[in-house]
């Protein structure tokens, strides 16, 4: 007669061949396997936090070469605009020289013949034979010509009311009314512009 064994009974005896050190040794291994788990999760945690402020901080540090360069950037377009204005301004400075030198470069020269047309004018005036003075008058229309070509303007004066900027008063004379106060009555010596500049100034008698 044959007897089935009973499936607890079963149980029970393969609960009997189970080793309790190999149910230990499992639990060991369970718990280090845990372990190596929690420690790979926490190392993955830091790995990534560690990620994370590289790229913060690398952000910062570009945020902050961007922000030098820019800087720099202006501190130099800075310079270069001051340059570049100073530039200018010498280049015109130097034109305006050269071109006052070519236009008032004969300023001495014509200041210097002045006093002979002085002379030649005093000489018409006292001359009294008619042909010798129509060849001095000749000689000075030449000579003022030329000089008019260069620049040369007399400034009214006579009958002009008395200015400091174009003036030299080397007298004063009581007034005959009182509109002719500060009225220049009379020149003494003549005065020239030299391309609109006063180059000598009248010599000239004033009302008051």
């Amino acid at each position: 007669m044959i007897f089935k064994k009973n499936k607890n009974t079963a149980m029970d005896e393969n609960t009997k061949n189970i080793d309790p050190q190999d149910v230990e040794t499992n639990d060991n291994n369970a718990s280090q396997q845990s372990d190596k788990n929690a420690e790979a999760t926490q190392s993955e945690a830091h790995e990534d936090k560690k990620n994370k402020k590289d790229k913060k901080h690398h952000k910062n540090d570009s945020e902050t070469k961007i922000q030098e360069l820019g800087e720099k950037l202006n501190e130099l377009n800075d310079k270069y605009l001051r340059t570049y204005s100073e530039f200018e301004n010498y280049r015109k400075r130097t034109n305006k020289e050269k071109a006052d030198l070519l236009i008032n470069g004969a300023a001495d020269t014509i200041k210097a013949i002045l006093p002979v047309v002085d002379d030649l004018e005093r000489a018409l005036q006292s001359m009294s034979d008619e042909a010798s003075r129509e060849g001095v008058q000749l000689i000075y229309n030449k000579l003022m010509n030329i000089l008019q070509q260069k620049g040369l303007k007399e400034i009214e004066a006579k009958g002009q009311k008395f200015s400091e900027e174009t003036h030299e008063a080397v007298t004063q004379f009581p007034a005959a009314d009182e509109e002719q106060k500060g009225t220049v009555i009379d020149v003494v010596e003549k005065g020239y512009y030299l391309n609109d500049k006063v180059l000598r100034f009248p010599k000239v008698v004033v009302a008051i």
